[in-house]
């Protein structure tokens, strides 16, 4: 899915549906070189967002493009009346589904497989990648097309394809402009929301010719002619592809059907021409029943498009005799998904159908873009479902669930009813915890609960202050070694220059 470019002025976002369902190819073949840096290694947000906040073009780009997406979701949800109650309505859903997931997960398999499909099961991204690796090196192919998918972000499926001489081509009209530029996607709904349409077609001008069929000498910034552009450089690629990926935005367990949802016409391509589909779903994708889906195709394109409904929807059941793909595997994914559903709190964030509702009402992501997240998933979802999935071992971790303001429109945006709030409280909750023991705060409580236990070392630790405050006179303490910034922001009082147990004696040496 992408969002709308045709509703904002030259010079905006620039991602969109127009479909562009063909492509083309570079007459040496040339592949594509993915040079963007992967999100291992990322610094902290609040080191990224700093460097972020400098890109003031960036800067207008999200703020425009999140407020036209905001107005458009407004109108569409204001035409809805009993919004609410399809809210709780898809929250119980995705509820049902994770309360009893295996359950609903070996339903789909058996669906699937009966129905013709190949079902795989991954622990993790270096099991999903080999899978779909082999499946591909089976076919003979040294190509791919791929629908827009956020879990093969997440496992880095193109960067392990390209090491094996794979070529694997985005047709999204966003990812489309990432990819052409070495770049990383910064929006869950519209990956290339922080370029506008002129930087676009400086990239459309640059790149496709060097990996397919060139953009028009006389290219222009209008949404049609980068629509076209977009239409004419993928459509040998469409027609000569022999494996698709996708991933898909539900799972049916009682009838074994995936859905993938989109604006384009990108993904019907890929869905229907080539032989074989490998399609990589979340474990968290499935739902219990097909009736189930009423409610979450309301809820998602209002929440992320703002649209009363896709303009495509695709469903596909295992193979059709003669029709589509003949050979289709599925490839359910863990990553991290169990270790977030064993979290009583933070397994709510398994609801998540990625609309992107609360990227573009957060005031902290609409100033800091999705860079500064460390990870595809970026926004204050991103801020608790990155810890969840990876922990909060690494720099960028521990620092996102400090990312927000905690003002609590995410939670209003959200179409499944995600606390999200809540879930940033309860990360913050495990980082300080984690750290326990190892921060200079921590280690001064020991000390202190040390020194409280006995009065002996009390009246010591006293005495030794009262000297301190001699020696320091009238002067303030402007900052303690150990404490930060902690004490950067105020003044330390003064230590007394006599406890009290002093005072006490020279006071009331008469009556003692």
């Amino acid at each position: 899915m992408s969002a709308d470019p045709t509703s904002l002025p030259p010079g905006d976002v620039g991602a969109g549906p127009t479909a562009y369902p063909d492509g083309g190819r570079a007459d040496d073949g040339a592949p594509l070189q993915v040079t963007s840096p992967i999100f291992l290694g990322m610094p902290s947000f609040q080191r990224a967002a700093r460097d972020a906040l400098a890109n003031t073009q960036q800067r207008r780009n999200l703020a425009h493009a999140t407020a036209t997406i905001r107005a458009k979701r407004e109108r569409v949800v204001g035409e809805v009346d009993r919004w609410e109650d399809l809210r709780v309505a898809g929250a119980e859903a995705k509820d049902e589904a994770l309360h009893h997931l295996p359950d609903y997960l070996e339903q789909l398999e058996a669906n699937l497989t009966a129905r013709g499909a190949t079902v795989h099961w991954a622990r993790d991204a270096d099991e999903a990648n080999a899978i779909v690796l082999g499946l591909i090196r089976d076919k003979g192919a040294d190509e791919v097309v791929k629908v827009k998918s956020m879990l093969t972000q997440e496992i880095e499926l193109n960067e392990r394809l390209e090491e094996a001489g794979i070529h694997a081509w985005e047709t999204d009209l966003a990812e489309l402009i990432v990819q052409l530029g070495h770049d990383r996607p910064s929006h869950i709904l519209v990956p290339a929301i922080h370029r506008n349409r002129a930087e676009i077609r400086e990239i459309f001008l640059r790149e496709m010719g060097s990996v397919g069929r060139p953009a028009p000498k006389d290219l222009t910034d209008e949404p049609a002619k980068l629509a076209e552009a977009a239409r004419l450089h993928l459509r040998e690629k469409f027609l000569r592809a022999k494996v698709a990926i996708s991933g898909a935005n539900f799972a049916v367990a009682d009838t074994g059907t995936l859905v993938v949802v989109e604006s384009e016409g990108n993904g019907r391509m890929c869905l229907t021409l080539p032989e074989t589909l490998i399609s990589l779903v979340g474990v968290e994708k499935v739902l219990p029943t097909f009736a189930d889906l009423g409610p979450m195709l309301q809820l998602l394109p209002r929440s992320s498009t703002g649209e009363r409904m896709n303009p495509y929807t695709s469903m596909w059941t295992g193979v059709t005799p003669g029709d589509g793909p003949q050979e289709v595997h599925v490839v359910l994914v863990d990553n991290g998904r169990s270790r977030v559903l064993a979290d009583e709190v933070g397994r709510q964030a398994l609801r998540c159908i990625r609309c992107s509702a609360c990227l573009n009402v957060c005031p902290v992501y609409e100033r800091a873009g999705g860079h500064a997240y460390g990870s595809v998933y970026p926004g204050p979802i991103g801020a608790v479902l990155n810890p969840l999935l990876r922990g909060t071992g690494s720099e960028v971790d521990k620092s996102l669930p400090y990312a927000s303001s905690l003002c609590g429109a995410c939670f209003e945006a959200c179409p499944v009813r995600i606390d999200i709030p809540q879930l940033l409280v309860h990360m913050r909750t495990q980082v300080v915890d984690e750290a326990s023991g190892r921060s200079p705060e921590a280690l001064g409580m020991k000390a202190a609960a040390w020194t409280f236990a006995d009065h002996r070392r009390l009246e010591t630790a006293q005495r030794a202050s009262s000297l301190s405050g001699r020696l320091l006179g009238n002067r303030t303490v402007r900052s303690v070694p150990g404490l930060g910034a902690w004490t950067q922001a105020r003044d330390v009082p003064t230590p007394p220059k006599e406890t009290f147990r002093q005072w006490w004696r020279r006071t009331h040496e008469d009556e003692s």
